[in-house]
């Protein structure tokens, strides 16, 4: 029996640049069936005005103080890459591989960049401090240990990102602190009207977005997967977070009936093949309906899992509908 890991491992898995320590098999303590995601209500199209600003509370109530407008910025994780890109700034350095993408800054572009060693477990504060660097910025559960490090020497900047409100909350702050608050308001403007156009006819099909190295997967939930927070809007998606010790298993995955499927293959090392060639090797694979009617779609995890931000959500939105359609 395949078992998806906790919240935890996936809030690590999807800034990571590689795979995952997915846990063992199992199933939900009672067998149940029965979560659902909540309804979602309506999105606002709306784009309040953006004040530039050098102090601020971010959107999780973090603050945030700098002298000046930064124009040296470090990247850790792939959502400052997205939302420096949608700002039209190009980081310093970077610790994430989202940049190649072709509706980010494309493989040329992209090598110009600097990128910073020790992987995204571990990047090496010399290097990063080696930029010079008026602002870091990093994922809080991971990087927030660099902080002793960094104090005193430049201002690092720990995000917490959950939910697709908590991205666009992002990218309205850091759009305060650059100065690019024309900038930030259409990006946002673009991604609020992109999800509104979605969420009016929503499809009927029962989706799943599901993420891993091997046969032992995890299943994105909206409470604590950025792309998964867009689903319930746009389609059918059964799916909620079951707390640590939660999980799904493929024989629950079955019962639903999933139409189309997604899936993101998170690499490792030396691990290699999409993860839906290995789960191929499970009999009851076969027998979920999206498998048997060739409706799983292995998706870029750079964008789908990592990105997390309006850009990356906008490839997100794009791909799906077409898919649910």
């Amino acid at each position: 029996m395949l078992r998806a890991p906790s919240r935890s491992v996936r809030s690590w898995l999807t800034a990571l640049v590689a795979g995952s320590v997915l846990v063992g098999c199992g199933s939900s303590s009672d067998g149940s069936v029965s979560d659902k995601a909540e309804p979602a209500p309506k999105t606002e199209v709306t784009v309040e005005p953006i004040k530039a600003a050098t102090e601020l509370t971010d959107v999780n109530g973090v603050k945030i103080s700098l002298e000046k407008k930064p124009e040296r910025i470090v990247c850790l994780f792939a959502l400052c890459d997205d939302i420096l890109t949608e700002l039209g700034i190009v980081p310093t350095a970077t610790n994430s591989a989202l940049l190649p993408h072709p509706r980010f800054l494309g493989e040329a572009k992209a090598k110009e960049v600097d990128v910073i060693p020790g992987g995204f477990i571990a990047p090496e504060v010399e290097a990063i401090l080696s930029h010079e660097p008026d602002l870091v910025i990093g994922l809080g559960d991971t990087h927030g240990k660099l902080t002793p490090a960094l104090k005193g020497v430049t201002t690092f900047w720990a995000m917490q990102p959950e939910t697709w409100e908590d991205s666009v909350g992002y990218l309205r702050d850091t759009a305060a602190l650059t100065g690019r608050t024309a900038e930030g308001e259409k990006a946002e403007r673009v991604f609020r009207a992109k999800l509104a156009k979605a969420e009016e006819a929503p499809s009927d099909k029962t989706a799943l977005i599901i993420y891993g190295s091997d046969e032992n997967f995890g299943v994105a939930t909206p409470e604590g997967d950025v792309a998964a927070s867009l689903f319930p809007k746009i389609a059918d998606y059964p799916w909620k977070s079951r707390g640590v010790e939660g999980s799904y298993s493929l024989e629950e995955i079955l019962a639903r009936d999933v139409d189309v499927l997604f899936v993101e293959t998170m690499s490792f090392g030396g691990a290699d093949g999409k993860l839906s060639e290995k789960l191929a090797k499970n009999p009851l694979w076969s027998k979920i309906p999206a498998v048997k009617n060739g409706a799983v779609h292995e998706v870029n995890s750079e964008a789908w899992a990592k990105g997390r931000g309006t850009r990356s959500l906008g490839i997100v939105l794009d791909e799906a509908t077409a898919a649910l359609r």
